[in-house]
């Protein structure tokens, strides 16, 4: 998979995707991201980007312009990927779309708007989908984008080391993930769950799921009401 992202901050992307698990499953070769300054596709001297909105109103509005150069650059380059604008008004993104998008899509196009929002002219034209990552207004579109890309390439196999890392997670099978616990077996006067001390892994297995069942209940009950209804 290839995640090309259109930005005014291209430090921020490079310093998410470029670290940790993400950055060693780049530079094993997993997936290739990279990150675009839309500043160096204007046609002025100050780089502008930006200008005051037509019909007035408060703030300014990313320029159709520079936007349109950056991604055609893009898609000469690398073809027409799935263009994502990342959007206040877009779909809310879950689970489900990162495990669509990376069984889909083999290359994404990650727009970030900033300031008021982007021409609409550009989103008519370039932009396939509107993502959001909730029902709130950040400054800009890298930390969304951010978000997307790493639920996504930690998908693709080989950048985690086994699938069941991800399997057994929160959202993927319906529900939330059941508790953790590490050493020390005793902490604070807490002791760890004897089940998952026993060796028993099919009694493990159940509590698990158990327990995962209970916390979906009492955490998300959006959630447990439409796994019961998907059973």
């Amino acid at each position: 998979m290839r995640i090309d992202v259109l930005t005014l901050f291209p430090s921020m992307i490079e310093a998410v995707l470029g670290e940790s698990v993400l950055g060693r499953g780049a530079r094993r070769g997993h997936f290739s991201f990279a990150a675009h300054q839309i500043r160096d596709y204007t046609q002025n001297r100050q780089k502008q980007v930006d200008d005051y909105p037509y019909g007035g109103g408060m703030g300014m509005v990313m320029q159709a312009d520079p936007l349109f150069r950056c991604w055609e650059d893009v898609i000469s380059k690398h073809g027409r990927g799935h263009t994502v604008l990342m959007s206040a008004q877009g779909h809310v993104f879950n689970q489900g779309m990162a495990r669509e998008y990376q069984r889909e899509h083999s290359h994404l196009i990650l727009v970030c708007g900033r300031y008021e929002g982007v021409d609409e002219r550009f989103i008519e034209e370039c932009v396939d989908e509107e993502l959001s990552i909730g029902d709130f207004v950040l400054t800009g579109g890298e930390i969304a984008a951010c978000a997307v890309a790493d639920a996504v390439c930690r998908l693709i196999p080989g950048v985690l080391a086994e699938e069941i890392c991800f399997e057994d997670e929160s959202h993927w099978s319906g529900l939330l993930e059941f508790p953790q616990y590490s050493r020390p077996e005793l902490w604070h006067g807490k002791n760890v769950p004897e089940v998952l001390l026993s060796g028993n892994h099919e009694a493990i297995r159940r509590w698990r799921r158990e327990q995962a069942e209970r916390r979906t209940k009492a955490k998300r009950p959006d959630m447990w009401e439409k796994y019961c209804a998907d059973k």
